[in-house]
């Protein structure tokens, strides 16, 4: 039987790993390494300056072999494939993030941080993530179907599969897009909102429009025209 490690950058009691967990467990033996709280924006990094600990911890999905780990997403893919998981791992899934994870976006995501590090291990690796709201009709109609697509299809070295899922009724959307290109368009508009202190220092908090310029192909014209987008990112070629 297949060895699936899943792990999230939102946290191990997140709905989103909770149903990824329960969708793998019909694809072979799921073993759970997750952040035991929110991670997100973590990107590709590691913990190199103490030790990390993880422990074992009931899950909501039967048969699932859970831990919650103390370091980031990557790390939590590093220890999961070196050392919990008996046996390497034959599959990584990260997700179910709650927001996408597409664009310029996928640079700062720990979700794909975490598939990233799989993929530098020589684990096949998918990414997950859909709309941040909480109507996940779109997700439940697809995911099953498009991890049993994906799951025996192989990738390039440090190549990982990225799949977002569009919010809204399971009427609204249009069905599945494949082979989506990474958007070189910027997600969101950045800038910083200044708020004043009460000690006379400014402190900068992160803000943003959502930008609605993708070009055709991509994974964020995809996502925004109300498509499921399946497609490969590559991080060191």
């Amino acid at each position: 039987m297949r060895k699936i490690l899943i792990t999230n950058d939102d946290g191990i009691d997140s709905d989103g790993i909770i149903r990824l967990a329960g969708a793998a467990a019909e694809f072979g033996e799921v073993w759970v390494v997750a952040p035991d709280s929110q991670r997100s924006a973590m990107s590709h990094s590691i913990t190199l300056r103490h030790s990390i600990e993880a422990w074992e911890v009931d899950f909501p999905v039967p048969g699932v072999h859970a831990y919650a780990c103390n370091g980031t997403p990557a790390d939590c893919v590093r220890i999961g494939v070196l050392n919990i998981v008996s046996g390497k791992p034959d599959h990584v899934f990260s997700g179910i993030n709650y927001g996408y994870n597409a664009a310029t976006d996928l640079q700062y995501s720990a979700t794909a941080g975490a598939a990233f590090e799989a993929a530098f291990q020589k684990v096949h690796a998918i990414a997950f993530s859909e709309d941040a709201c909480k109507v996940h009709e779109v997700t439940d109609r697809y995911l099953k179907e498009i991890i049993g697509e994906l799951i025996d299809k192989p990738l390039g070295a440090n190549q990982i599969w990225n799949v977002n899922f569009p919010g809204g009724s399971l009427s609204e959307c249009k069905g599945i897009l494949r082979d989506r290109m990474v958007s070189a368009d910027v997600f969101y508009k950045d800038g910083y909102r200044e708020i004043a202190t009460s000690d006379g220092k400014i402190s900068y908090m992160v803000d943003g429009i959502r930008n609605y310029d993708a070009l055709e192909g991509t994974d964020l014209r995809a996502i925004f025209d109300n498509y499921v987008s399946v497609g490969v990112a590559a991080n060191i070629s």
